[in-house]
């Protein structure tokens, strides 16, 4: 299976996932939390909470589809390791990063964005195992499935608890799930995900995320690559005693064309450069 085809698959595939975890209403199945006494908590509608639980419904379902198209299913062996899913094809060894990405709508055909993981560690050095399951460049493409949902306005009380035989009477947290697949260039936007953090931002418009026409889709998985993994943040900055190089598209190019503009002027020297030069001054910058 090449990565394109994968991607088909999964596409196809997610066409079946509401019916794993929603109601024919559209509302989620999940209520809460049971305790051995048959007490049941009404669950939290943080996104942390709702992504993990929705991925575990999902897990089993991973398995059949991995199955089914000749694939392996591996899990990150920790928390907060890179990415959530990784098939490998059993014909050619391949691997394929797909990561799970969740989080609401609102009325404005946009959504609370989401992240789409480190623009630092693993994803510049991308030999490195640290907070991933194999090295980044080991991955022939990295997707995210992604899903999105609206709350429940009606809303729940998670001050009380509710017996068993009240079950269908507490109303589910969130609902309208739609399942989406893309590329996670196609999808990222040229800023944070929030405030200073180090994390990719996503587009929030819902209509270019289920599409993939975020700004990178028509640059090319080239260009970033390239953006974020030079990018830096403030404090990035400061802590290197710098002035940020660029903080989005129209400066990056900028700062990409001065570069350009230096070395043309000086290519031919460039060229010309023995290997004795070049030896020389890495000495010199030594010292």
């Amino acid at each position: 299976m090449t990565k394109d085809e994968l991607l088909l698959a999964l596409r196809k595939e997610i066409e079946g996932y509401n019916k794993i975890i929603a109601t024919e209403k559209g509302d989620w199945i999940v209520k809460g939390f049971i305790d051995i006494y048959k007490k049941i908590y009404t669950i939290s509608v943080d996104t942390k909470v709702v992504s993990k639980v929705i991925e575990l419904l999902l897990i089993p379902a991973f398995e059949q589809f991995a199955k089914a198209n000749d694939l392996i299913l591996e899990l990150p062996p920790q928390q907060n390791f890179y990415p959530d899913l990784t098939f490998i094809s059993r014909k050619t060894g391949e691997k394929f990063a797909v990561d799970i990405k969740s989080t609401f709508k609102d009325s404005n055909n946009k959504i609370k964005k989401m992240t789409l993981g480190a623009f630092t560690g693993y994803f510049r050095n991308r030999d490195s195992t640290k907070n991933t399951k194999y090295p980044y460049n080991e991955y022939s493409c990295h997707l995210v499935l992604g899903i999105l949902y609206s709350k429940n306005e009606l809303g729940t009380n998670e001050k009380i608890f509710y017996s068993i035989d009240e079950l269908n009477s507490i109303e589910s947290v969130i609902k309208d799930f739609q399942f989406f697949v893309q590329p996670k260039y196609k999808i990222a936007s040229s800023s944070p995900g929030s405030g200073n953090t180090k994390n990719i931002g996503s587009t929030d418009d819902i209509y270019k995320l289920l599409n993939g026409e975020g700004v990178f889709s028509t640059l090319g998985e080239e260009v970033y690559d390239d953006y974020w993994m030079y990018y830096l943040t403030n404090d990035m900055a400061k802590a290197l005693e710098i002035k940020r190089p660029y903080t989005n598209l129209k400066s990056y190019l900028d700062y990409k064309q001065r570069g350009m503009n230096i070395l043309q002027k000086h290519q031919e020297e460039i060229k010309n450069m023995t290997e004795e030069d070049e030896i020389q001054t890495e000495s010199e910058s030594d010292d």
